[in-house]
């Protein structure tokens, strides 16, 4: 996929490339780029926020959690490309990163990837 859909929510069921339930959407963020078009902003479609920020750094602190410690590159990209951060399932499961490369569609209240669980960057 070239962007996160529109219709995935927080606590919808996310399963893996063998239709495994990995874990839910714990939070997430659509681009804030016209998908084909990078120059061009698509205002709006990023739900997790409310207001606008006036910095990338301010961004990046209300989006990433520094237990996190997912390097500025990537939090750049989960920025211009969207995310998906996965609570998976486990006592001692680290949470994901799903970009939408990793997606392969949405069903209904599923979001099922065309990776493993292991393909994804974890927090």
């Amino acid at each position: 996929m070239d962007a996160i859909p529109n219709s995935v929510h927080e606590g919808m069921k996310v399963l893996d490339a063998r239709m495994h339930d990995i874990g839910t959407v714990e939070t997430f963020r659509v681009t804030d780029e016209v998908p084909g078009h990078p120059d061009q902003d698509a205002a709006g479609v990023s739900p997790i926020f409310e207001e606008e920020r006036n910095t990338l750094a301010g961004i990046l602190a209300d989006v990433f959690s520094p237990d996190d410690e997912l390097p500025r590159e990537m939090q750049e990209k989960a920025l211009r490309e969207g995310f998906v951060r996965l609570d998976a399932d486990g006592l001692f499961a680290a949470d994901r990163y799903i970009f939408p490369e990793h997606i392969d569609r949405v069903e209904g209240d599923k979001l099922i990837l065309s990776v493993s669980k292991d393909d994804l960057l974890k927090v």
